[in-house]
């Protein structure tokens, strides 16, 4: 995590104590790391460490808390929540007892974590901008069902208002499934069908596009009417659109400008497709709130008749495994392949990932949980050519 170790400097000052006052963003892949540099540390001075860490989100970055105190030994006495601020006091005698007795340290589900990091910092997120209310177009998938019982849990329910806007390419599951969830969770919703809108947008079309075969341009003009409803409602109620796009689809370019990927803040913008899943999962630990059908039939954008994300996408098990090595672990194409992915596949999503840079440039602000986000820590070239 650190290019230089401060604890060369102090040692020969031989410091009782040190005391680290930080402000380190959260990182579900870094947290026990953090924790194994301070006890490590301890151990190795023979120093006890009390780390005392920010809770709260900022922008695009959340801080975790977990604040520990670790004795001389490297064992850690005390240890606080997470995602909570909390005032513990602490009899410093135990810090300097190699025999002081250790607490059972946290041993904490990533998926968890994940949840709580985006709640915290969607929560903290509208407060210090000011805002109290959120909007989402729920469309019967994972993605905006995921970021409802988010930003519910966040906000409250009251405050979180779901708008469903099917066309004649909506499946009736789909729809039934947005249905349900939101009448399970308390949550106001509208439905306002857009086909009749589309079809409009079609005939103004049809001379420009006259003799040319459906392609992209039909399934986008959907998604943009979509955005048009939600930005409508957006500035007629003041609330704040949420974006419901996933770190996979967004690495490589799988959504439309101006459409899905229009919001105020990119809630699941950090996270794989397959911990879209996971979050799923555990949100259902207890009971089933968002609706089973959900997590099991294939994602679909629903643009066109008997569309599948598996038609423009490998399977997502295997695309966020090459974009996880690729965009955390800058791995080149054929250090990705040496792992077992085939090397045309994995040439082209890379290219994918670099050929969509202009489009996350102008993506809504993402929460970010993980080490590499998308947002503005990622200096890249909006040119696919370098």
């Amino acid at each position: 995590l650190y290019t230089m170790n401060p604890m060369e400097r102090f040692a020969p000052l031989h410091p009782d104590l040190v005391i680290n006052l930080a402000a380190s963003p959260f990182s579900f892949t870094k947290f026990e790391t953090k924790k194994s540099i301070f006890i490590n540390t301890a151990k190795k001075y023979g120093i006890p460490v009390i780390y005392v860490n920010q809770v709260g989100g900022n922008t695009e970055l959340i801080f975790e808390g977990g604040s520990l105190a670790i004795n001389s030994a490297g064992k850690i006495i005390r240890e606080l929540r997470y995602f909570n601020t909390e005032t513990s006091y602490l009899d410093t005698g135990l810090l300097f007892s190699k025999d002081s007795k250790p607490v059972v340290s946290s041993q904490v589900d990533p998926a968890e974590m994940m949840h709580d990091a985006i709640i915290l910092g969607l929560k903290d997120y509208f407060i210090k901008n000011g805002f109290t209310d959120a909007i989402i177009g729920l469309s019967g998938g994972i993605d905006s069902a995921v970021t409802l019982v988010l930003a519910a849990r966040a906000l409250g329910n009251d405050h979180v208002r779901v708008l469903l806007m099917p066309s004649d390419y909506s499946s009736e599951h789909s729809i039934q499934d947005a249905v349900t969830l939101s009448e399970k969770m308390g949550i106001r919703y509208n439905v306002i069908n857009i086909q009749k809108i589309f079809d409009l947008f079609r005939k103004e079309l049809e001379i420009l596009f006259k003799n040319n075969p459906e392609n992209i341009a039909e399934e986008n003009i959907q998604s943009r009417i979509r955005n048009v409803l939600l930005m409508a409602l957006s500035n007629k109620f003041g609330n704040i659109l949420l974006n419901t796009s996933n770190k996979s689809e967004t690495a490589v370019g799988y959504g439309t400008l101006y459409g899905d990927m229009a919001g105020g803040l990119a809630v699941l913008g950090d996270v794989y497709k397959t911990d879209v899943y996971r979050l799923a999962r555990y949100i259902n630990r207890k009971e089933e709130i968002i609706p089973n059908k959900i997590l099991t039939k294939p994602p679909s954008a629903e643009l066109k008749p008997g569309q599948k994300d598996t038609d423009s996408l490998p399977e997502y098990e295997i695309l966020d495994k090459i974009l996880s090595e690729y965009i955390e672990h800058n791995k080149s194409a054929k250090e990705i392949s040496l792992n077992g992915f085939d090397p045309d596949l994995t040439e082209k999503i890379i290219r994918m990932v670099n050929q969509n840079e202009f489009k996350r440039y102008q993506c809504p602000p993402v929460l970010r949980i993980s080490s590499k986000a998308f947002g503005p820590g990622r200096r890249m070239p909006l040119v696919a050519k370098y």
